[in-house]
């Protein structure tokens, strides 16, 4: 068989054809371009996940080391206050030895009705101990603060100050 085609309908054809070529190839060209960026967006997306992990993993590891230097630090605070308190502690011993070891020049002795009572240190601890027995706070007799010196069997309570280390 044999096809009659008029030479204008076969000039729109081939125009045509050449048209759908043309087409054709800017697809491919554009599908080629289109695969060219999904490869290059999926590579990134890969090198990008694998970057966040990387970094996920990194804080982590910072979070886990805060919190072992967290630990330390409240482990030194305590350690730190220890120190102080035994420092406070060693500085009170000290002062204490050294007051107990400076040599007292004199004595106070406590006397009721003229009979040694007791022996104290210092004139406050001997009027303590005088009045745990029941003394009066404000009737206290020194024999240094009056011009005449009664009895001592008149006197309910007495301190007397007796100097150390030197003979009478």
């Amino acid at each position: 068989m044999i096809a009659v085609v008029r030479a204008r309908t076969l000039n729109a054809l081939r125009t045509s054809l050449a048209e759908a070529q043309e087409a054709a190839k800017t697809a491919r060209e554009e599908a080629e371009q289109h695969k060219w960026s999904s490869e290059l967006a999926t590579d990134s997306a890969i090198r990008a996940e694998t970057a966040l992990e990387k970094i996920q993993t990194t804080a982590l590891q910072r979070a886990v080391d805060a919190a072992h230097l967290e630990g330390e630090l409240e482990t030194l605070r305590a350690q730190s206050l220890l120190d102080t308190e035994d420092r406070q502690a060693l500085r009170t011993l000290l002062r204490i030895t050294r007051k107990q070891n400076s040599r007292a020049d004199r004595v106070y002795v406590l006397f009721r009705f003229g009979e040694l009572h007791s022996v104290h240190v210092t004139r406050d601890a001997a009027e303590i101990a005088a009045e745990t027995e029941g003394a009066s706070r404000d009737g206290w007799f020194t024999p240094s603060t009056h011009g005449t010196v009664p009895a001592a069997a008149e006197v309910s309570w007495c301190i007397r100050p007796v100097q150390l280390g030197c003979a009478p």
